[in-house]
């Protein structure tokens, strides 16, 4: 079946699309008192006339909107226009909280748009990958995988930074251009880099001594608060964040000392009691019972 002739089997589908989201888009102005009736015409519109997606230019199709996103992209511009001079960031959180206050049935019609986009987005992406070579295969598969890892350690690093771990020390480059970064010469970053690295090469080792010294007492810091940050991880149960090297050593530290806790612990069941003065007085009428 060609893609058009499935578009066109869509169509009374995309109908009763059309009409549960002008009904969603109505209770979303009567709920939140907030739009014009101009954004009751764009929130009837969510729902998309089927996109063909050209693969004529190389690319593979788009990934398709969630619901929030598709809500975002149809009420910006109303709220833009209805907000002169706030930042978009502020828009944008300001569309997130509204988002959050809707009910099911007004997330509804949002939320088909999506349905609806992901199951383009399926049949454009298996024509698309349909017409690659095997070598094209091979690449994609690559770049999903380079995309994939790029993720994991984005999440990773959000974790780290909210566990609190150590920033690495830094290099004695690195402070110098922290510190003389907004007087460099130069127009824009790039720029900026360039005039440092040619200052700090011009630099004689007694100039460079300072911030050597300082990059010195940087790595003491570090790795006095790096080992107090793993031993935290270890008693917390994510041994996963700790170096290999460091987790053994740490590993040994703390059986040693729990060791060392149960040997006192046995010791001190083992040492006799001292007996009290009641104890001892008794102890000595008895004797001179036995005596007499």
């Amino acid at each position: 079946m060609h893609f058009a002739q499935m578009a066109d089997g869509m169509a009374p589908l995309l109908e009763e699309v059309e009409l549960l989201m002008s009904v969603g888009a109505n209770l979303l102005v009567k709920s939140l008192s907030l739009f014009s009736s101009a954004s009751v015409v764009r929130c009837s519109c969510v729902a998309p006339v089927i996109k063909s997606f050209s693969t004529s230019t190389g690319g593979p199709p788009k990934r398709p909107l969630t619901a929030y996103m598709t809500y975002v992209k149809e009420m910006h511009p109303t709220i833009s226009r209805q907000n002169p001079g706030v930042k978009n960031v502020d828009i944008v959180r300001k569309l997130a909280q509204q988002w959050k206050m809707l009910t099911p049935e007004q997330k509804q019609p949002f939320q088909v748009a999506s349905s609806t986009s992901r199951e383009e987005y399926k049949l454009a992406l298996e024509k698309y990958k349909a017409q690659l070579t095997p070598a094209e295969t091979a690449a994609l598969a690559v770049e999903k995988r380079q995309k994939v890892a790029k993720r994991k350690a984005i999440r990773r690093k959000k974790e780290l930074n909210s566990l609190g771990k150590p920033k690495r020390p830094r290099s004695a480059f690195n402070i110098f251009m922290s510190e003389h970064f907004e007087e460099a010469k130069g127009t824009n970053m790039q720029t900026k880099m360039k005039s440092l690295r040619d200052d700090w090469e011009r630099f004689s080792a007694t100039q460079k001594q300072m911030y050597i010294q300082l990059a010195e007492d940087d790595k003491v810091r570090y790795k006095n608060e790096i080992k107090s940050w793993e031993e935290h991880m270890v008693e917390i149960g994510r041994e996963d964040l700790v170096r290999r090297k460091e987790r053994r050593a740490i590993k040994a530290k703390t059986t040693k000392d729990t060791k060392k806790k149960s040997k006192v612990t046995v010791l001190k069941a083992k040492a006799p009691k001292k007996k009290t003065g009641t104890a001892v007085k008794k102890t000595v009428k008895t004797a001179k019972s036995t005596k007499k």
